[in-house]
């Protein structure tokens, strides 16, 4: 939910900028995970929640702020790719790596996911 809140503050920025702050959050969460995997012995613990943060972010990007039964859908489409985990799911990497790029990959999927729904139906 936390990726919902962040979503909202960051809705109306332009492509770029809004792209900027989810490149900077996987950054961020491949040297945090990495070092919170150390510190608690365990491999994606799950305390850690930037992965979560930021594939939302990405699954969310340039979509209409308005749009709330389109985000609700996204972010659906979100939690089934990140539970699912298809292949490739990319949590193989190592370290902070795998924490945050399965995460990637499930918000390009959900991104993709949203993105066709409205190209079939033919809205904008």
């Amino acid at each position: 939910m936390l990726g919902l809140v962040l979503y909202a503050g960051l809705a109306a920025l332009p492509a770029i900028p809004y792209g900027a702050v989810a490149v900077a959050l996987v950054l961020l969460g491949v040297w945090a995970s990495t070092e919170a995997e150390q510190l608690l012995g365990q491999k994606d613990a799950s305390v850690i929640v930037i992965d979560e943060v930021a594939g939302l972010l990405i699954a969310l990007w340039g979509m209409p702020p308005d749009r709330y039964l389109l985000i609700v859908f996204g972010f659906g489409l979100f939690r089934l790719f990140d539970i699912v985990k298809p292949w490739p799911a990319l949590e193989r990497l190592p370290r902070g790596w795998g924490v945050m790029m399965d995460d990637v990959f499930a918000g390009v999927l959900a991104q993709g996911g949203w993105r066709g729904l409205i190209w079939f139906i033919g809205t904008r």
